[in-house]
C-alpha cells in the first residue's frame, strides 16, 4: 500500500481554495479536508479574538486527520498551519507556539498556491477585499513556500483553468504525466 500523499492548497481568501479542493477530490475519487475556520466562525460568530485561532487551528488539524482516514492515495487540504500562522501574525501580530510547532512538523507532499487573479467575492466570513492586501498575503505565502523543501505550483486563471493547472501539477507529481 502506497503512503497517502497530502496536497495543501494555500492562498489569500477568495482565491478559489475550497472550490479547487472539492473539484480535485472529485476528480481523483478521494477526500478533502475543508477549512475549519468557516465551520468555527459559523457557530461562534465572525468576531474572533486571538485565542480563537488556536481552537481553529486544532479543528483544522482534526479535519485533516479525519479526512486522511478515508482518503484514497491523495488528500487535498483546504489551508494548513502556514495559513493559520500568517492569519494570526497578520491580524494580531503574534502566533501561538502550538500553531508554529504544527506548521513546522506537519509535512505536505505538494502545495498549490492560489493566486489573487480571481475577483474577490463578498461573503460574511471574508475580511480583506483590498487587492493590495490580497497581493501582500499572497506574497507572504509564496515566500513561505520558497523557503521550504516541498514542491509547489502557482495556480492562476479562471476556475476551470485553475482546475486544469492543478490536475496537471498533481499528475506530474504522482508520475501520471
Amino acid at each position: 500500500m502506497q503512503p497517502l500523499k497530502r496536497i495543501a492548497i494555500l492562498g489569500p481568501e477568495s482565491t478559489g481554495k475550497t472550490s479547487l479542493c472539492a473539484a480535485l477530490a472529485k476528480h481523483y475519487h478521494t477526500s478533502w479536508a475543508p477549512e475549519y475556520a468557516r465551520e468555527y466562525l459559523t457557530v461562534h460568530g465572525t468576531r474572533y479574538e486571538y485565542p480563537d485561532l488556536l481552537a481553529i487551528a486544532k479543528g483544522q488539524v482534526a479535519n485533516e486527520e479525519a479526512a486522511a482516514k478515508v482518503a484514497n492515495k491523495l488528500l487535498f487540504i483546504d489551508t494548513d498551519m502556514h495559513v493559520m500562522k500568517v492569519w494570526s501574525e497578520f491580524v494580531f501580530g503574534k502566533c501561538d507556539e502550538w500553531i508554529l510547532q504544527q506548521a513546522e512538523q506537519r509535512k505536505y507532499d505538494l502545495y498549490l498556491l492560489c493566486n489573487t487573479d480571481l475577483p474577490w467575492v463578498k461573503d460574511e466570513m471574508r475580511e480583506y477585499p483590498d487587492p493590495e492586501i490580497r497581493v501582500r498575503l499572497y506574497n507572504i505565502y509564496k515566500n513561505l513556500l520558497e523557503m521550504q523543501s516541498a514542491p509547489w505550483v502557482d495556480i492562476s486563471g479562471g476556475y476551470e483553468e485553475r482546475l486544469q493547472k492543478a490536475i496537471a501539477a498533481v499528475d506530474r507529481f504522482i508520475g501520471k504525466r
